[in-house]
């Protein structure tokens, strides 16, 4: 199961799932700045909009290749009529969706969407919520840079010292006293090959 990190905006903690090398990010988490206890209702509304399933339709035509085209369209003509009503799981079943998943369960449940997908969604919650979810995102992936930045080096670091004792060994133990230059590089390539 992927390891979900956490940022805070207006005190509200917002997880983050890794995915595929893409970032999903908690809308359950984002929908408690409109309204705590009904989080579902407030993504359901969210959705409900034909703003929204236009911008969900593009997004998963541009990003999925096994999108529901047809059953889209069916959403779309029904959107923004009075009585439309979409849940996530709904669109997902029904589309066919990659962009947002629903997950079941108390403790890493809720839906999640891809970050192109949750900065809309902030986006409809306020511009302020929406300008602070980028900002600590961007500071989030900052310090992940940083982290693998500092991984990398110390990774460089252990192979140059492992390159330093491997040679000192094969021209310890392997190199005979007396043999030409060529004949010398001829034993340390072979060893490296090995």
């Amino acid at each position: 199961m992927p390891k979900s990190k956490k940022i805070q905006i207006e005190n509200i903690e917002i997880s983050i799932l890794k995915q595929k090398k893409d970032d999903f990010i908690s809308l359950t988490d984002m929908a408690r700045f409109k309204n705590a206890e009904a989080t579902g209702l407030v993504i359901s509304h969210w959705l409900s909009t034909r703003y929204t399933v236009e911008f969900m339709g593009l997004w998963e035509r541009l990003n999925n290749s096994d999108f529901n085209v047809t059953e889209f369209s069916n959403i779309k003509n029904e959107s923004g009529s009075n009585g439309f009503v979409l849940s996530s799981k709904q669109w997902i079943e029904k589309t066919n969706a990659i962009g947002i998943i629903s997950k079941t369960g108390r403790y890493g449940g809720g839906t999640f969407a891809h970050k192109d997908i949750a900065f809309e969604f902030g986006s409809w919650i306020s511009p302020q919520f929406k300008y602070y979810l980028i900002k600590e995102f961007q500071r989030l992936k900052e310090e992940e840079g940083k982290t693998k930045s500092l991984e990398w080096n110390l990774q460089r670091m252990l192979a140059k010292v492992n390159y330093k004792i491997h040679t000192n060994a094969v021209k310890e133990f392997l190199v005979p006293a007396k043999i030409t230059k060529e004949q010398e590089n001829y034993i340390y390539a072979s060893e490296a090959d090995f």
